[in-house]
């Protein structure tokens, strides 16, 4: 793939990926092996609450092509094939979950060193058409997204936005929800936290005068050990410990609680992933 601006999804993801990855009031449980043919298997179990749910998945890469099969417990089967390079500079995603056959998608990636197009379409009559594209280079990049529905002829949704990555910082602006909200997020990596990092998110819907701010930070105390915090301005409070127990093994451990109501009972999430 050519080094270019990115996909449009891609926007303020890492800053995102701080504030929200691997935080969960969940119990999961999952294990994974693969093999040198290329194929690899994972068993994942979840509860939440009282109920539970789980899904085993299979992937095969070889070459330039990828199969992922996932079956759950409720009996869908979502399988998805992925292509690259063909033609060259292009990624090719399909995909359908059974037994909707109604499901199936297919999408298109093309990626130039100043440009990245994406367009996906579902297969099914009168599907709607996503269609994304950005302009720039990895250093600033200009973006859109839309949504068009064939049916009723309308735009489901359409956001524009810009990123300025620098070696040690990210800024993001992204106007969505048809103009009705707009996200600010600015990322800045510290070398003295270990390759930790500082983020801070600002969310404003127009229609509500809504305004929320988040700030949160993640620190490497070692090697094998990430501690993550949040808090935005609703009072929200989060905070996350990883530890690779062995190599691409994990033991996540986080927990929400709202500071403005410290009588509520506050949230706690656990999940091991072991890759033996």
């Amino acid at each position: 793939m050519s080094k270019g601006p990115g996909l449009f999804s891609e926007f303020g993801k890492k800053a995102k990926d701080v504030l929200t990855r691997d935080y969960s009031d969940d119990q999961k449980f999952s294990i994974s092996s693969s093999s040198y043919t290329g194929l690899a298997l994972t068993s994942k179990l979840v509860q939440k609450g009282g109920l539970s749910s789980g899904d085993v998945a299979a992937q095969y890469k070889h070459k330039n092509a990828t199969v992922d099969i996932k079956l759950d417990t409720e009996s869908n089967i979502l399988t998805t094939l992925t292509i690259t390079d063909l033609p060259s500079s292009t990624k090719s995603i399909a995909s359908v979950k059974l037994p909707d056959y109604s499901s199936g998608k297919l999408e298109v990636q093309y990626f130039d060193q100043h440009a990245t197009f994406t367009t996906a379409v579902g297969l099914k009559q009168s599907p709607a058409v996503d269609v994304s594209a950005t302009i720039g280079t990895p250093t600033i990049a200009f973006g859109a997204e839309a949504s068009y529905v064939t049916a009723s002829g309308e735009f489901l949704k359409y956001n524009t936005g810009v990123c300025l990555t620098k070696p040690d910082s990210i800024a993001t602006v992204i106007l969505a929800d048809k103009g009705d909200s707009v996200r600010f997020s600015y990322l800045h990596h510290l070398t003295q936290l270990n390759g930790g990092a500082v983020v801070g998110e600002i969310n404003r819907r127009f229609s509500t005068n809504d305004n929320t701010l988040t700030v949160g930070c993640s620190y490497s105390v070692d090697p094998h050990t990430v501690v993550k915090a949040k808090l935005n301005n609703h009072g929200n409070l989060g905070a996350l410990l990883q530890h690779e127990i062995k190599p691409k093994s994990f033991l996540t451990i986080s927990g929400a609680f709202d500071t403005k109501a410290l009588e509520k009972t506050p949230k706690f999430g656990l999940a091991l992933s072991l890759k033996p």
